[in-house]
């Protein structure tokens, strides 16, 4: 890890969700801190709320109590367009569907946050086009998303969050829907592009091998992470 500077993190997270008539508490005054740099897994059963809580991490559902911040910055009170704008600078996300848009090329997917904040068209293309370079896809730049295999899609997801050299990336099941061999490759290419960018990391994740080589593995259970 870079240094002990806290880029995100939560105090006395609640999150509960109404079903039927009686209130069910998936997460019950969680408190997490990231470190620049620092690279987490989440583990935990199906259902135990692990997607939830990268979902209010990333200020994308509102807690039912407590509080996130990202470098920072308290979410709690910011308007949608400063949300969306404190996103785009500070946090990627990969999800274990690629998420790329089919009508565009891998150049112009990963080129995307990067013009959704203040770069050039120019110097969007340039960075999407090295980062694509760096993670084996630079032969790739004008396929569309259903031209690449499944770990190729998700190699330029991976590219994609890390564009715009955010702070941290939330990555939900990442390799879940590739096979052990890709599942490893697209692991080992976030951890090596982590070292290099310094981008902290927080994976959710069910497999404990994966998870093992990320600096601390958090289990999510009862609402908490132990």
């Amino acid at each position: 890890m870079s240094d002990s500077t806290q880029v995100l993190g939560c105090s006395e997270l609640v999150m509960t969700f109404q079903q039927g008539r009686a209130d069910v508490s998936v997460l019950k005054g969680l408190n997490l801190s990231v470190a620049a740099g620092e690279t987490v897994g989440i583990l935990g059963s199906s259902g135990a709320g692990k997607s939830t809580l990268l979902h209010l991490l990333g200020g994308l559902d509102q807690p039912t109590s407590g509080d996130v911040t990202i470098g920072g910055q308290n979410l709690r009170g910011l308007g949608q367009r400063a949300l969306g704008r404190l996103r785009n600078e500070k946090l990627g996300f990969i999800y274990q569907f690629h998420h790329l848009l089919p009508e565009f090329t891998a150049l112009e997917n990963v080129a995307m946050p990067l013009l959704l904040g203040d770069a050039s068209a120019a110097e969007a293309r340039e960075r999407a086009a090295e980062l694509l370079q760096r993670v084996g896809l630079g032969q790739r730049l004008p396929h569309k998303p259903g031209q690449l295999s499944g770990g190729e899609r998700q190699r330029a997801a991976v590219a994609r969050a890390l564009v715009t050299r955010p702070a941290c990336v939330l990555a939900d099941e990442p390799t879940g829907n590739l096979d052990e061999e890709n599942a490893h490759q697209v692991y080992d290419l976030m951890l090596e592009l982590n070292r290099e960018l310094g981008t902290s990391l927080v994976i959710v994740t069910h497999d404990r091998k994966l998870a093992q080589k990320l600096d601390r593995q958090l289990v999510l259970a009862g609402g908490t992470l132990s």
